[in-house]
């Protein structure tokens, strides 16, 4: 049978599996592992399951996410991140959608320290979800934005995705650093700005509370002094060399643990509780990531990436309907694929057109980011919509994913603007370099 038909079986079988609420990481692997097994043969998906899960749960760089997740659980178990929303609501609670908004700028912030999309997802879905359900916010748009503002951890350096991307065009990763700074400000005001008009549609998913005094919000704001000390500790010490993202995951984690000792706030039961969500939800996600790797490596032997590449190469069109074909071509594959899987898959293919194109390698890598951000909250396949589900066990996945389209449509006009005027995300390299 010809290997693109084999992948667009495969793909057809993954989502009607996932439709029987089958846990998407077991589908993503089964699927990767059959249809490996029917494109190879059986030994060789034995192999490739073997090195696959391996790779994954021994990979130095991963180790930041049960960091980070750890570092969430003891602000959250600590109460930590209790006094940090309830500053939060005293500031910005009168607006309609005020947490929201505040969990979204979190997870900018926090994206800035972490890099990954999922860890940053799944952190801020342990600390912002249980408050924002205090406050009595709707499941829609308090698991959507979390959803969603996970994947500013993608684009907000030090991004992961940046990474890899700068090492396989052999790009200034410095640059590419630089360069998703200013985006990642930008969207992170269009998802604001979905928050409003969401809250003006329904309101009763984001209600606003009695304005608060401004001595009453200076007060509350004196109550996050140490966690503000974290923060500047962890980011000062990130990018200024003292230390990599996944030590500044550990450094974080000490001085979170140091803040609730010293304050009094953290028991043994709730130390214990950490640890055993640290554990569940870190697994979660690095199966989620392990499996997403082994239905990728599916469909690289099924070479249907490197069809649609080659077709959108062969044809007789504008510069900007090329690219704007290759955009799409990534909309639709970060819907399948993790963004690393695919970004690896074609860039190799799809660089040297943009290069013969005229177009700006820097802004290319922030394109490529912002559209693989949109994979990370579209069906079937959105890793960091299966994430906050996983943790928000009560909230059906149908409800997370409408509550992400808000964002999604956010995160595609923002993108339309920095492709019409890519100065957005060059004027700064640019002007540091």
């Amino acid at each position: 049978m010809n290997p693109t038909i084999i992948g667009i079986i495969g793909i057809l079988v993954l989502i009607t599996v996932i439709f029987t609420r089958m846990p998407v990481a077991y589908v993503m692997t089964l699927v990767g592992f059959v249809g490996f097994a029917v494109q190879v043969n059986g030994e060789a998906a034995l192999r490739l399951l073997a090195r696959d899960f391996y790779s994954v749960y021994s990979s130095y760089g991963l180790t930041i996410i049960p960091l980070f997740i750890f570092m969430g659980q003891i602000a959250f178990n600590a109460g930590i991140s209790r006094r940090l929303y309830d500053s939060a609501y005293k500031m910005v609670g009168c607006y309609r959608g005020g947490l929201a908004t505040a969990t979204v700028c979190a997870c900018t912030a926090f994206g800035a320290v972490c890099g990954s999309s999922p860890a940053t997802a799944a952190t801020m879905a342990t600390v912002g979800l249980p408050e924002m359900k205090r406050y009595g916010y709707g499941d829609e748009l308090a698991t959507g934005s979390v959803a969603a503002g996970g994947g500013l951890g993608m684009l907000m350096p030090p991004s992961v995705v940046l990474i890899v991307y700068g090492i396989l065009t052999e790009q200034s990763i410095g640059k590419l650093f630089v360069a998703g700074i200013v985006p990642a400000v930008f969207i992170t005001i269009f998802f604001a700005l979905s928050v409003w008009v969401y809250c003006y549609f329904a309101p009763q998913q984001g209600p606003a509370c009695n304005a608060f005094t401004w001595k009453e919000r200076m007060l509350s704001l004196g109550e996050t002094g140490e966690t503000m000390l974290v923060f500047m500790l962890v980011m000062g010490g990130l990018f200024a060399g003292v230390f990599t993202p996944t030590e500044a995951g550990a450094v974080g984690a000490a001085a979170v643990c140091l803040v609730a000792l010293v304050r009094r706030q953290l028991t043994w039961p709730g130390f214990v509780k950490s640890i055993y969500e640290t554990l569940r939800t870190s697994c979660m996600v690095l199966l989620l990531v392990a499996g997403a790797v082994v239905f990728g490596h599916f469909l690289a032997v099924t070479r249907i990436t490197f069809d649609v590449a080659e077709w959108v190469a062969g044809l007789n069109m504008p510069d900007f309907a090329v690219v704007a074909m290759i955009v799409l071509v990534y909309l639709l594959g970060g819907c399948f694929i993790d963004a690393l899987a695919l970004i690896m898959l074609t860039i190799p293919i799809f660089y040297p057109i943009i290069m013969d194109l005229g177009y700006d390698p820097v802004w290319f890598g922030v394109i490529i980011v912002l559209v693989t951000q949109m994979g990370v909250i579209t069906p079937p396949v959105g890793i960091n919509v299966y994430v906050v589900n996983g943790i928000a066990k009560d909230v059906p996945l149908e409800k997370i994913f409408k509550g992400a389209l808000p964002f999604l449509i956010a995160l595609i006009v923002g993108t339309g603007f920095i492709v019409l005027f890519p100065q957005i995300a060059l004027w700064l390299p640019n002007l540091m370099y």
